[in-house]
């Protein structure tokens, strides 16, 4: 069976070549007569890998020397709860916008650490935009505020930061890190978990303003706290390994076709053919705001769930897999990541087509 086209939204398909590297080195990896799973994270090969992870990561994103990159683990989840630990201050509160299922997950552990307030919700509209930014006001005392910037369940994407003078922002890009290029100086803290745009499940990244650490109650987990894993260059206990090999091989490949720049060009290219084909559809629709959508993942639907699911089953026989949409939204969900070729969407496309064809439509969508 020929690779499938793969529209997961994590984890989510890797480049092909990055896994055909990966096979080539598994068992012997840079003729160290062991796999890479098997070698030592204290070892001079594997440290030289974290290092070049590191390097090639804050070339790609012109991320500052004054801020650190650190390899984790626990997910984004895990996330929500040591932004709080580390930079809720007791007498401070921490802001958050809610424009999805994550970004209230994230709010939901603030409160058991802090006080923490919504500032901003796109709820009352069923999360099919965001807020208005443009005009936020924040209390005196905020430690910090808190965006996701890609919605991965919703597919909407803030594009636009408000201006909140010297309060860090703290942004969750699990689902579109490397996708676009974006400013990491307007950031205090990124972080997101690898299994989308970085590679397989297991890693998390976190790039955080070298001011940011140290700050964490004598009392917080010796795990949680960022300075811990600060001083020890991501390599107090024993790391993804093989995670974040192969995160430096995505990172690789990234340099190879022409940097972030290059990659946001494809990807604005890959959702405008989706996007076009739902917008002249007479069939399919955008639940989502024109000017919120997503550039990863682009939710749609017939408007009817038999139909949504003869579709879903329409494309997978067809080899287009993972299309069902988030349980909590319905309908369709195409994640359309860096690794995904303009081919893949294309074949996504026709089958739209061809489904619309052979399906009568007897009310035209709105």
């Amino acid at each position: 069976m020929e690779r499938v086209v793969n529209f997961s939204a994590g984890p989510s398909a890797l480049p092909l070549e990055v896994l055909e590297r990966a096979q080539s080195e598994l068992i012997n990896t840079r003729t160290s007569g062991m796999s890479i799973m098997e070698m030592s994270h204290r070892s001079k090969i594997f440290e030289g890998i974290l290092q070049e992870a590191k390097t090639r990561l804050r070339s790609l994103m012109n991320i500052p020397d004054s801020y650190q990159i650190l390899f984790l683990q626990g997910g984004a989840s895990l996330q929500f709860s040591m932004i709080p630990l580390n930079l809720l201050q007791k007498d401070h509160q921490a802001a958050y916008i809610m424009t999805g299922s994550w970004s209230k997950k994230a709010y939901d552990e603030a409160k058991k650490v802090g006080q923490a307030t919504i500032v901003a919700s796109s709820e009352d509209d069923k999360f099919r935009s965001v807020p208005d930014l443009s005009s936020l006001k924040l209390p005196e005392n905020t430690a910090y505020l808190h965006i996701t910037g890609n919605n991965t369940i919703e597919g909407t994407r803030i594009s636009s930061l408000p201006n909140i003078g010297d309060i860090p922002i703290i942004n969750d890009l699990s689902s579109s890190i490397l996708s676009e290029e974006i400013d990491v100086s307007s950031y205090g803290v990124i972080y997101a978990g690898a299994q989308k745009n970085l590679g397989p499940s297991g890693v998390t990244i976190v790039i955080i303003r070298e001011d940011l650490i140290g700050h964490a109650p004598k009392s917080t987990p010796t795990m949680l706290n960022y300075e811990t894993h600060s001083k020890a260059d991501s390599l107090y206990n024993t790391p993804p390994t093989f995670g974040i090999y192969m995160i430096n091989l995505v990172l690789e490949w990234i340099e190879s076709l022409g940097g972030v720049k290059e990659m946001e060009k494809r990807n604005r290219h890959k959702a405008g053919l989706l996007y076009d084909a739902i917008d002249q559809s007479n069939l399919f629709k955008s639940p989502v705001n024109k000017a919120d959508r997503s550039l990863m993942n682009i939710p749609f639907t017939t408007g009817n769930d038999e139909l949504d699911k003869a579709f879903v089953k329409f494309a997978a026989d067809r080899e287009l897999l993972e299309l069902k949409g988030h349980r909590s939204v319905g309908g369709m969900r195409a994640s359309i990541y860096n690794a995904m070729p303009v081919q893949g969407v294309q074949r996504l496309v026709d089958a739209m087509n061809e489904f619309e064809k052979t399906h009568a439509v007897s009310t035209i969508k709105d």
